[in-house]
């Protein structure tokens, strides 16, 4: 038996952070993307439930983090079909390239670490646990997501994954606003140091600095608003789906923030 559905319109802001018109926009885009034309994996076999539905499965997950087992019965599907679900609709919900930005649009990344039980990309790193190292870059007057690097172990810095991750190749030639942990990257923009003899900056470089770090806190804002899909704070699932699963995020993000 089905306990949730896309039906009953008060199942879906719980369950993906989403008003009922933004869901609706976002089936229709999955449809647009080949949403409806995919069978469940078995020859001869479709769906026993709609595509609302199936959206509304994957956003559940991404949103809970609850296992198959608890997952699928809410839908009235098996554990081995939930799974099937996620796996073949979650790419479509990812988020797409975004239209080229003017020159001086100025973009802000930053890093975050997301827990990885599959150990083949994981590392350990500073909160001792597995975890890969995931790049996120925002827009900094909409502060929508713009830009997603692959994950890459956590046991690399800021400096190091923002070229290994491919985010870098993807905001080439426009401005970048980082952190003091990106200083090894001379493209991107950061605060200014202390000089080694150890005298005080100067007060219009301090100045500079405080501005620097009230507009960067907004990546941080975006970082926690993302993780209230709990799969990024305990990802259980093989470490190469986990791109997808980001993307998807984002673009979830985007559309709850864009109203």
């Amino acid at each position: 038996m089905q306990v949730i559905s896309a039906a009953s319109q008060e199942w879906i802001f719980p369950f993906t952070g989403l008003q009922p018109a933004q869901f609706r926009r976002l089936v229709r885009l999955v449809a647009e993307r080949g949403g409806d034309t995919i069978a469940d994996g078995r020859p001869g076999r479709q769906w026993s439930f709609d595509l609302a539905d199936r959206v509304l499965l994957v956003a559940a997950y991404w949103r809970t983090n609850l296992t198959m087992r608890q997952i699928g019965p809410l839908f009235g599907v098996s554990h081995s079909a939930a799974h099937r679900v996620i796996d073949t609709l979650g790419p479509l919900l990812a988020l797409t390239p975004g239209r080229q930005r003017r020159i001086d649009q100025i973009t802000i990344v930053d890093g975050t670490l997301i827990p990885t039980r599959d150990h083949r990309l994981a590392a350990p790193s500073k909160n001792y646990r597995y975890s890969t190292n995931l790049q996120v870059a925002i827009d900094a007057h909409t502060r929508l997501v713009v830009a997603l690097g692959d994950p890459q172990p956590g046991n690399r810095n800021d400096t190091i994954v923002h070229r290994t991750s491919g985010i870098d190749q993807k905001l080439t030639r426009r401005p970048v606003m980082a952190n003091g942990a990106y200083r090894g990257n001379p493209e991107v923009t950061n605060l200014y140091r202390k000089p080694t003899d150890g005298s005080e900056l100067p007060g219009w470089k301090k100045d500079l600095n405080k501005h620097h770090r009230a507009v960067h806190a907004q990546v941080e804002h975006t970082l926690a608003r993302m993780k209230t899909f709990k799969i990024l704070r305990d990802y259980r699932r093989a470490a190469h789906t986990s791109t997808d699963t980001a993307a998807g995020i984002a673009h979830l993000h985007n559309i709850i923030l864009a109203g």
